[in-house]
């Protein structure tokens, strides 16, 4: 890739590119913007999936900015600015976890229309940052959570989808909180993967 940065076939893309901001830029007003709408629309609709993906979005945007601040620093900095991130989804896998298992005994039936219709809006907008950045889907952990983050929000989006149609077949709220658990362990999943690929590359340097 000539606007990559790279100065050979071995070298990980560091996210020194100008292209690759511009498009970091945008994914970052693209993910504040449908924080403020599916925080708004999960809590009219009662929905706990809505509100996990609401969670997802504000914490992208906030990573996103500290990945755009990171590029071009030191390794450490770069890889604190990592697991920094890893922390943050673990923070939400597990507040969306437990949130979930609180709901399980106080069950709402969410409003399945709402659902499905801010779900639609979230999917075309993850799936327009995921098509903003997938040509930059590997790199370091920095670059590489990026990635991660924004391929979460677009699984995410199809799981509210199918969270509210199963709400609307069965008139209960027992699919809007799977979803949500499955949410919370992608949320850990993938802080996982971001965690050891920071540490991996830290590791690296002090050899």
């Amino acid at each position: 890739m000539a606007e990559c940065g790279c100065t050979g076939p071995q070298k990980t893309f560091e996210g020194m590119s100008p292209a690759y901001k511009r498009r970091l830029w945008l994914v970052i007003a693209i993910n504040a913007a449908m924080f403020v709408v599916e925080i708004v629309a999960g809590q009219v609709s009662g929905s706990q999936a809505l509100q996990a993906d609401a969670l997802d979005f504000l914490g992208d945007t906030l990573t996103y900015g500290i990945s755009l601040a990171a590029i071009g620093a030191s390794i450490a900095v770069r890889t604190n600015a990592a697991l920094f991130k890893a922390l943050t989804l673990f923070g939400m896998g597990l507040w969306v976890a437990g949130s979930t298992l609180w709901r399980v005994f106080f069950i709402e039936t969410p409003t399945a229309e709402i659902m499905g219709a801010v779900g639609f809006m979230a999917l075309a907008a993850n799936l327009a940052s995921v098509l903003i950045l997938v040509k930059y889907k590997d790199g370091d952990a920095n670059v590489r959570s990026v990635w991660l983050c924004s391929r979460n929000d677009a699984i995410g989006n199809v799981a509210v989808m199918i969270a509210a149609l199963g709400v609307w077949g069965t008139a209960t709220g027992w699919p809007d909180l799977i979803v949500a658990g499955i949410m919370a362990t992608l949320f850990l999943n993938s802080a996982w993967l971001i965690f050891r690929q920071a540490l991996h590359e830290r590791r690296a340097v002090s050899d």
